[in-house]
């Protein structure tokens, strides 16, 4: 019997990945392109369609020739994509301007006003959300209304990333709930779009996309597209979903009791729970999930962005030494952050590199580093934003467990930082609880999209069941005890910090 494959693709922050995989859910070949994100001015963060477009492009190429799969053998793809990204299109359904990626933050003024027009509760209980912040594409589209009425007054569509792609591929306009639900556009309860901000933003519900299951079939490959990727152009598109919930199924966390951390360019966090879990706070959103019945507590913040910049800004030796030909420029970081103590001798930072998120949410917070001293060195800062990433961690699983009532016992790791043994285990002694790595955590979101492209083509028979049968252990981190009272005192430090700045730093 012919083998069968399906593409899972992850359309990322910083780069695009593209997963071939067999029926038995073994990676036949993965390969990246990285793009740079376009930052013009401060707070605007945007990228070309052509950008993406090119990049999945090459990265499904190189698929085909390093896996040596012929098209036709592939059944069909879905898409693992990350929250928020928008754009605005024209009546020929081209994009007007750039995208604006979710982590822009310039409709801090719309933030604002939309939180007058309705209150925390209304919000959380309508769209599962806290209150709005500059990141949501509610207010983007009031910044677009504002401040390009030439743009807002002729856009026919407006997309998230992913319709975009279903959109260019398949020639449809469908998205999903575990996307827009972040949009403050869509209504969780009803599965429909919320009307009142739809009036109050003064768009229409046929310039949004039709709402339709995840691993649903939406169509085929158009001829042309499929002549230009070489595959087939009676390949499958299959719904896809949010990078965080199917980076969640790729590792297995498929059900409550389970809490997955991924720290890529963000760093964000999932656990399931059966039912809506509404936060009467607004501070930790609930998800419509990827899974039928499941609801997704997920929250996100600045992650390994911050050691990118923190490479790019303070790093140029180990970048030398990378371009060499030695060693990654993070490895050798990781090199340096071992040999500090835990805890980097009282440096602390706050990464709030453009905002805070939940349970701390604060759009003005900005970054900080505390208690340096002559004794501080470059490692120093390189372990202390390690541990800084860690002590969000630990925030964001004190609250869940607070807020469900339930423990979370372990902690399965995957975006890129997982690869880093020093970073894992940083994670594990500061929360105190053993984080997992799978043998699949680098390509986690890629396998969860194939997951549901699979499912949608009829090929496996359900999400949970399959994740549960295709996850490996790699490695579990199990806490130091040793490093038990260093983190204990960074975990009070953080907080005191964090109080402290939390809702003056627009003032200062």
């Amino acid at each position: 019997m012919e083998k069968k494959y399906v593409l899972g693709v992850d359309l990322g922050t910083t780069a695009i990945k593209v997963g071939l995989f067999c029926q038995q859910g073994r990676a036949a070949a993965v390969h990246t392109e990285e793009y740079v994100l376009l930052t013009p001015e401060p707070l605007v963060v945007e990228q070309t369609a052509e950008a993406y477009w090119t990049a999945f492009s090459a990265a499904v190429k190189a698929v085909l020739e390093k896996s040596e799969v012929a098209g036709d053998r592939i059944k069909a793809l879905s898409i693992s994509a990350q929250g928020e990204t928008m754009a605005f299109l024209d009546e020929n359904n081209e994009p007007m301007g750039n995208f604006i990626v979710w982590m822009d933050t310039r409709a801090q003024e719309e933030a604002e006003l939309i939180n007058t027009w309705f209150s925390a509760g209304t919000m959380a209980e309508v769209t599962g959300q806290g209150p709005i912040t500059s990141l949501y594409p509610a207010c983007k589209v009031l910044w677009m209304k504002r401040h390009r009425p030439q743009i807002f007054e002729k856009a026919a569509k407006i997309l998230l990333l992913e319709d975009y792609f279903f959109y260019r591929m398949g020639g449809v306009f469908c998205g999903e709930g575990s996307l827009w639900c972040t949009s403050y556009m869509w209504n969780i309860s009803t599965r429909s779009w919320w009307p009142e901000m739809l009036e109050k933003l003064g768009i229409r519900q046929d310039q949004l996309p039709e709402i339709v299951e995840t691993a649903s079939p939406v169509g085929r490959l158009l001829p042309s597209v499929a002549a230009e990727l070489g595959l087939s152009p009676d390949l499958l598109l299959v719904m896809g979903g949010l990078d965080q919930a199917c980076g969640a199924i790729g590792v297995g966390n498929v059900k409550p009791g389970l809490f997955s951390e991924c720290t890529g360019a963000a760093l964000v966090v999932a656990t399931m729970t059966e039912g809506m879990a509404l936060d009467p706070t607004g501070e930790l959103p609930c998800f419509y999930g990827a899974i039928p019945n499941l609801y997704m507590l997920h929250a996100g913040a600045k992650g390994g962005i911050i050691l990118r910049w923190l490479r790019d800004t303070l790093c140029q030796c180990e970048l030398d030494c990378q371009e060499a030909g030695g060693k990654s420029a993070y490895a050798l970081m990781d090199e340096q952050a071992e040999r500090i103590p835990a805890g980097s001798e009282g440096l602390t930072v706050l990464p709030f590199w453009g905002g805070a998120g939940a349970p701390d949410t604060d759009q003005y917070a900005r970054g900080m580093m505390y208690g340096f001293s002559l004794t501080h060195t470059k490692a120093h800062i390189i372990r202390a934003v390690m541990e800084a990433t860690a002590m969000n961690i630990y925030r964001m699983v004190e609250y869940t467990e607070a807020m469900t009532g339930k423990p979370v016992t372990e902690i399965r790791s995957l975006g890129g930082g997982a690869a880093s043994p020093v970073w894992c285990q940083i994670k594990a002694d500061a929360l105190g609880r053993p984080v997992v790595t799978m043998k699949n955590t680098q390509d986690a979101a890629c396998l969860g999209a194939a997951i549901l492209a699979g499912v949608g083509a009829g090929i496996w028979p359900s999400v949970a069941e399959t994740a549960g049968r295709f996850i490996e252990v790699e490695r579990v981190y199990q806490p130091n005890e040793e490093n038990r009272q260093a983190y204990q005192k960074l975990a009070e430090r953080y907080r005191i910090l964090t109080e402290c700045i939390k809702g003056r730093t627009k003032e200062l």
